[in-house]
């Protein structure tokens, strides 16, 4: 097997599991604990899907982590409706699911917190979660969001 077709399978078996209710008190800890100001991020990843959702207005969210290490999370929504995001910075938007919106929040949010802290801890974060969605169903729209 060449190596592009290794790491194309290697992509391909990456999953999401949802953390449980009683495990999410340690999921920051556990999985941002060394990176510098992660006790931020929650928050900063709340701003950024104000930020790309006039419709966001809070609300609960559910933490997943990645079988690649990576971790993330999304917000809930009512009868599986769409988030429309729109990202001013590149004048694109696109309608997603909750899974796909906490993608793309969590996507900006490690982006812009990697560049601050130049911490390599929260870039390999960054790409972890990319390289899930590079392989989610909405990764078109995903992608035309944070690009």
């Amino acid at each position: 097997m060449n190596t592009q077709n290794l790491e194309f399978a290697e992509q391909a078996a990456i999953t999401a599991s949802v953390v449980p209710d009683e495990l999410r008190i340690g999921f920051w800890p556990q999985h941002f604990g060394s990176i510098p100001q992660w006790i931020t991020l929650e928050p900063r990843i709340f701003a950024w899907m104000g930020r790309l959702c006039v419709d966001y207005h809070g609300g609960i969210w559910r933490f997943s982590t990645l079988s690649n290490g990576g971790a993330f999370m999304a917000p809930e929504s009512e009868k599986n409706e769409k988030w429309a995001l729109f990202n001013s910075m590149n004048g694109n938007g696109a309608e997603l699911t909750s899974e796909a919106a906490g993608i793309v929040a969590c996507l900006m949010g490690y982006s812009h917190h990697a560049c601050r802290t130049e911490c390599d801890a929260m870039t390999e974060h960054y790409y972890r979660l990319r390289d899930y969605a590079l392989i989610h169903p909405e990764c078109s729209a995903i992608l035309a969001i944070i690009d």
